[in-house]
């Protein structure tokens, strides 16, 4: 019996450290979800728009071909400097030098004709003449007088059908000779050829467009970027800002340029509209060639000295356990507290923070809400943004101070490292509470 006593006693013991162990542990458990925090600093904020665009000479001309033939001579290459009015290229000149020698004897012939006509019309003329001569004698019937007037009109007239035939044929003329002209390939600008799309021996066709023979460019020392911007970028842009833009040819140099236009077409592909700026570059060494992709920035904005906190602050929501009641404990109350209880704020903080507002970025002054940690639980704070630059944005607001921290994550703790039943998921996997 007292064996039985004391390990009843002994079993009583060890039921009551257990309940103690699990009481303390249960006291001091760990919050189920571990934040990580930012401070809000003040910062240097640049407002950037970036996008890719293409380099292209500021003049650009295609060289084509009016007629049509076999490719003769070429006169120019890849990179071949040419002047305004020189020859590049000659078509075989055979067919329409043939064309030309036709279009010459035609008007020739024309020509000749057009001296018979007046020759008969100067007879009839006379005859006429004579007639009414020897009618006043009474030597020549009314007949005979009105058959003269009659041949007289007629060469006239034969007259002028010669001299139609003349100017039409003067001008087949005129268009032979354009036609062998244009056999010769100018061009018509002082630059250097940046494309050559024809070999000697090969037939060129031009019976429905020019086809393009040579693409010249007139000073690559002088190019420009073709830029594809956003529509939601391109209202923060002004003709005369500066840009920068760096190609893939030379890394790790950054090249400049200034905004020239902004044009208003727009195109859209796949539901995205975007807008052509383009940015004016010099190019005195060279180095840049048509067609390099850009990729160009501009900045829009700069502000020195601005409260500001990560984009992850502000992109963090968390679940409905992690949060505190709204109006319970928030971090405007809390702040009140701490700079003195105060109801609606004074005309002078309300023109202050007016002047905050306005001094923000206008595209984005709409509110948004951070969360900092109170007792365990992420509680919201109020604020309104103004400039960012893709990593921190501007804060403003009487309830967000400088060396607050924020929270930028949580993550489910006491889970274990490879179990596949918690909110982390699988594989240890840490979910993040971002939309």
């Amino acid at each position: 019996m007292r064996k039985r006593i004391l390990w009843i006693f002994a079993l009583a013991a060890v039921v009551a450290l257990v309940a103690v162990y699990v009481h303390e542990r249960n006291k001091h458990k760990p919050p189920p979800y571990a934040f990580q925090t930012e401070p809000v600093k003040k910062r240097h904020i640049v407002g950037r728009v970036t996008a890719t665009g293409t380099l292209l000479a500021t003049v650009t001309v295609q060289v084509g071909t009016q007629v049509s033939g076999r490719i003769q001579k070429l006169f120019a290459d890849y990179n071949s400097e040419v002047k305004k009015g020189q020859i590049v290229a000659k078509i075989d000149p055979i067919l329409y030098q043939a064309s030309l020698d036709n279009a010459k004897a035609n008007f020739a012939q024309a020509k000749a004709q057009v001296e018979s006509a007046k020759a008969t019309a100067e007879l009839d003329k006379k005859l006429y003449a004579r007639e009414l001569a020897l009618q006043k004698d009474n030597l020549a019937s009314q007949q005979d007088v009105e058959t003269a007037e009659t041949n007289m009109s007629v060469a006239e007239a034969n007259v002028n059908v010669a001299k139609a035939t003349l100017a039409q044929q003067e001008a087949q003329l005129h268009t032979a000779e354009a036609n062998l002209m244009y056999t010769d390939i100018i061009s018509p600008i002082n630059g250097t050829v940046i494309s050559r799309n024809v070999d000697v021996g090969q037939t060129v066709a031009a019976s429905l467009a020019a086809p393009t023979l040579f693409t010249v460019a007139e000073d690559l020392h002088k190019m420009q970027v073709n830029t594809n911007i956003a529509e939601g970028d391109v209202g923060r842009l002004e003709v005369g800002m500066d840009a920068t833009f760096t190609v893939d040819a030379f890394p790790g140099r950054t090249f400049k340029g200034k905004i020239s236009q902004i044009r208003n077409a727009a195109t859209t592909l796949q539901n995205v509209v975007t807008y052509d700026a383009v940015i004016d570059v010099v190019n005195d060494d060279l180095k840049l060639r048509p067609s390099m992709t850009a990729n160009s920035t501009v900045v829009y904005a700069e502000k020195d000295d601005v409260l500001s906190v990560s984009n992850a602050a502000m992109r963090f929501r968390p679940p409905p356990e992690m949060t505190a009641p709204e109006g319970s404990g928030s971090a405007g109350e809390h702040h009140r507290h701490e700079h003195g209880e105060r109801g609606q704020p004074d005309a002078k903080e309300s023109a202050a923070r007016d002047g905050d507002a306005s001094r923000g970025e206008r595209s984005h002054t709409d509110g948004k809400t951070v969360w900092v940690e109170k007792d365990g639980l992420a509680t919201p704070v109020h604020v309104r943004i103004g400039l960012t630059d893709g990593s921190y944005t501007e804060v403003m607001g009487r309830n967000i101070h400088e060396g607050e921290e924020v929270i930028v994550d949580a993550t489910p703790t006491g889970k274990p490292s490879g179990g596949g039943g918690g909110p982390g998921g699988g594989s240890g996997a840490q979910r993040r509470m971002f939309f």
